[in-house]
């Protein structure tokens, strides 16, 4: 499938860990020139430059600041030219689980700042890169959850700035795109449980396992390769008439039980 990414300049934010790790060298694997963004963990990044090739490169930055924001778009343009293509993978799951009588302001504060200001701040720059090189075919996603759709008891302040993404934020911008370039297009992706290491304590306890996989019509966990390659398919020209849309990638997943417990299998995991 000739997806024509090839030279196209793609910046993909949180690609320290592994749905954002996975997104870049799937995009370098289409010839794509890729932005490798991180905060903290540049042994990581540069990892996945290493991966991708010698038309990455590794670029940190707090996105939670709008400083932050505007260097890594300065940045990355000085690098490699243009950007056509942005992802907004960058985001924080809590660990701790806290009914929401539970959360301090503080939590509540950084968690959205995390995942829904650092959003809003690279987009805000991403539309302003895309008027002031007249980029005419755009294209953006961003990282929700399926917490943003269903709820996430304990997370609730994830749930939150994840449905504002879908809900608000998306069709908000994907009118706004079109007035700055005709053929633009923003989607949003919405993994569910996806095998990653910031889920391998819950991928360890096999009643939690078990729990989960009852909501779930595939009766298996997402891979980072299933998001990435959704995510790359949204921003090729195969996907040229497709904007303001959530995608879930969840194998069917829903916010009830679908299975009795002895109906589901550990066979893959």
């Amino acid at each position: 499938m000739d997806t024509h990414l090839n030279d196209k300049h793609v910046v993909v934010t949180g690609a320290s860990g592994s749905i954002g790790s996975e997104i870049a060298r799937q995009f370098a694997a289409e010839g794509a020139k890729v932005t490798v963004h991180f905060h903290k963990n540049q042994s990581a990044a540069n990892d996945v430059v290493k991966q991708c090739g010698q038309h990455a490169a590794a670029m940190a930055a707090d996105l939670t600041n709008e400083s932050g924001a505007k260097n890594l778009f300065e940045n990355a343009t000085d690098r490699w030219g243009p950007i056509h293509i942005f992802v907004a993978n960058a985001g924080v799951w809590p660990v701790a689980n806290q009914r929401v009588d539970q959360i301090s302001l503080q939590r509540w504060n950084e968690t959205l700042n995390a995942n829904l200001t650092s959003t809003f701040l690279c987009m805000k720059y991403f539309f302003a890169q895309i008027q002031n090189h007249q980029i005419t075919d755009p294209a953006a996603v961003m990282i929700s959850s399926t917490a943003g759709i269903f709820g996430e008891a304990g997370h609730a302040d994830y749930a939150a700035a994840k449905a504002a993404i879908a809900g608000g934020l998306l069709p908000s911008l994907k009118n706004e795109l079109n007035q700055i370039a005709k053929n633009g297009r923003i989607n949003v992706v919405c993994p569910g449980w996806t095998l990653t290491p910031m889920t391998e304590k819950f991928a360890g306890d096999g009643a939690a396992q078990k729990r989960a996989l009852q909501t779930i019509a595939m009766k298996k966990f997402a891979e980072p390769a299933d998001i990435a390659s959704t995510v790359v398919f949204l921003c090729s020209s195969k996907a040229g008439h497709i904007t303001g849309q959530s995608i879930t990638v969840s194998g069917g997943m829903e916010g009830r039980v679908l299975y009795e417990s002895d109906e589901i299998g550990f066979e893959s995991y």
